[in-house]
C-alpha cells in the first residue's frame, strides 16, 4: 500500500485535516493520488452536519466498492460514531477510525505501507496551506450535533501553529487558511488564555507569508479588538465568512444562539466601511422548525439590504440527538422554495460585487494550472481565470487585474 486517495466531505476543518495527512504521507514517501481509481487505499473524511452529506458519502462508497473493489477503504470523521447504524454490507469499509483517533491516521497508513521510504517530489495536495488551529465546540446550538461528536473546544498551542506556518512557507505556500470548528473560541482553553487576535498578531510576523485567510467566524465572539485587527492588518485577507444561521430574532432564539440582527448589522457595516474591498459572506439555515413566513421575509430583506455579497444556504436537516430534530418540521417543498429564492439573491449580489472590481488589481494565489491558463483566487475570494504565456505553478503569488465579469465567470490579466 503506497498510494492513498483522500476524499473530504463537509467543512474546512476536514480539509485542513486532509492537508495535514497528505503532508505527512508525502514526507514518508507515500503517493497521494489524484484519482481514487488509481489508489490502493481510499480514505474518506466524513461529515455529519446534514442528511445530504451522509447521502453523498454513501453514494461515493458504493461507487468505490463497485468500480474499484480491490481498494482498501478507511472511513473517519464525524459519521464514524454511528457507522454501524448506516453502513450496509455492500459499502462497509475495511476500517473505521473514530474522530478521537484521526490524528493518528497518517501514522497508521505509513505503517500499513511498510514504514517510511525516501520522499519523492510530487504535486502539492493543495495550493494553499490549511491549518486546523481549533477543534470541538461547547455552544450546543439546538440544531447541531457536532459538539457531541467532536467534544469541547480544544486549541493548538500558539507555538505549534507558528511552527506549522513556518513549515508551510518553507514548502512554498504563500497563503495560510486557519480553520476551526469554533475558530473564534481559539485559545480560551489554553493556559495562559489566548485569543484569535493573539494568534493573528503572531502570524502576521511570519516572514514569507503573504496572506492569512480565516474560515467561518462566529459573530457572538468577535470583540472590538478582533474586528479592529481584521480590518487593519493587510496580510489578513479581506474575506470574512460569518456564522449567522438566520436573522429573525425569534428563530435565532429557537436555535439557541445568543445574538441579534442588530449585532450582525453592526459587524457587517463596520467591516464594509473599513475594508470596502472585503468579501462578506454568511451561513444561513432555511426552514428551521417554527420559521414562519414573517421570519423568512425578515431574513430575505435583511440579506438583500445588508452589505453581504454572498451567502451559503442550507435547508434545515434534522439531526437525530438534537433538540430541533424532535420539533414540528417545515415541509420539504417549502424549504426548497425558500432556499431557491435566497440562492438566486446570493448569485445576484455576488455578480454585482464582482463587477465593482473591473479594472482593479488584486493580490491572488494560483490554485489550478493548465497549459495556457490558470485559475487564481483573489485575496477577497473571487475566482478568476487568467491566460498566461509563462509557466505558472500552484501556490504562486500574483497580482491580477480583473478584466471581465459575467454570470459565466471572471477573467483577469497578470500585471
Amino acid at each position: 500500500m503506497s498510494s492513498v486517495f483522500i476524499h473530504n466531505f463537509g467543512c474546512r476543518v476536514n480539509q485542513a485535516e486532509a492537508f495535514d495527512w497528505a503532508d505527512r504521507l508525502t514526507e514518508a514517501g507515500l503517493t497521494v493520488a489524484r484519482d481514487w481509481r488509481t489508489a490502493e487505499t481510499v480514505v474518506v473524511n466524513s461529515c455529519a452536519l446534514t442528511a445530504r452529506a451522509e447521502a453523498d458519502l454513501r453514494q461515493f462508497l458504493r461507487k468505490v466498492k463497485r468500480e474499484s473493489p480491490e481498494s482498501r477503504i478507511i472511513i473517519t470523521g464525524c459519521l464514524t460514531d454511528e457507522a454501524e447504524d448506516w453502513l450496509g454490507e455492500n459499502i462497509k469499509p475495511a476500517s473505521v477510525i473514530p474522530n478521537f483517533l484521526k490524528d493518528d491516521l497518517a501514522e497508521e497508513l505509513i505503517s500499513l505501507a511498510g514504514g517510511r521510504k525516501d520522499a519523492a517530489a510530487g504535486k502539492p495536495f493543495r495550493s494553499r496551506a490549511l491549518v486546523k488551529v481549533q477543534d470541538g465546540c461547547g455552544a450546543h446550538c439546538t440544531f447541531c450535533i457536532i459538539p457531541s461528536l467532536r467534544g469541547s473546544s480544544r486549541s493548538l498551542p500558539l507555538k505549534q501553529v507558528l511552527e506549522r506556518a513556518g513549515r508551510a512557507v518553507d514548502q512554498g505556500y504563500r497563503e495560510l487558511v486557519l480553520t476551526g470548528i469554533h475558530l473564534c473560541a481559539y485559545g480560551q482553553d489554553l493556559r495562559p488564555k489566548k485569543s484569535l487576535a493573539d494568534l493573528l498578531e503572531a502570524l502576521v510576523s511570519v516572514e514569507g507569508l503573504e496572506l492569512i485567510r480565516l474560515s467561518s467566524l462566529d459573530p457572538r465572539l468577535m470583540p472590538e479588538e478582533l474586528l479592529t485587527l481584521l480590518v487593519s492588518e493587510k496580510k489578513i485577507c479581506p474575506h470574512y465568512h460569518l456564522s449567522f444561521q438566520h436573522a429573525s430574532e425569534g428563530v435565532l432564539r429557537k436555535m439557541g444562539r445568543k445574538s441579534s440582527p442588530e449585532d450582525y448589522w453592526k459587524i457587517l457595516t463596520f467591516l464594509r466601511a473599513k475594508r470596502p474591498e472585503a468579501s462578506l459572506g454568511a451561513d444561513i439555515i432555511v426552514g428551521f422548525p417554527g420559521e414562519e413566513e414573517a421570519d423568512f421575509d425578515y431574513l430575505k430583506n435583511f440579506l438583500k439590504s445588508s452589505p453581504l455579497n454572498y451567502f451559503h444556504i442550507f435547508s434545515f436537516s434534522p439531526r437525530p440527538g438534537t433538540p430541533a430534530a424532535g420539533w414540528p418540521q417545515i415541509p420539504d417543498n417549502l424549504k426548497k422554495a425558500r432556499s431557491q429564492q435566497l440562492r438566486r439573491l446570493s448569485r445576484e449580489k455576488s455578480l454585482a460585487f464582482q463587477k465593482t472590481f473591473l479594472g482593479k488589481i488584486v493580490p491572488s494565489i494560483v490554485v489550478k494550472t493548465k497549459e495556457s491558463w490558470a485559475e487564481v483566487l483573489t485575496h477577497n475570494y473571487i475566482k478568476a481565470k487568467v491566460e498566461s504565456g509563462q509557466k505558472l505553478r500552484p501556490k504562486q503569488f500574483l497580482r491580477v487585474r480583473i478584466s471581465e465579469v459575467s454570470s459565466v465567470g471572471v477573467r483577469g490579466e497578470i500585471v
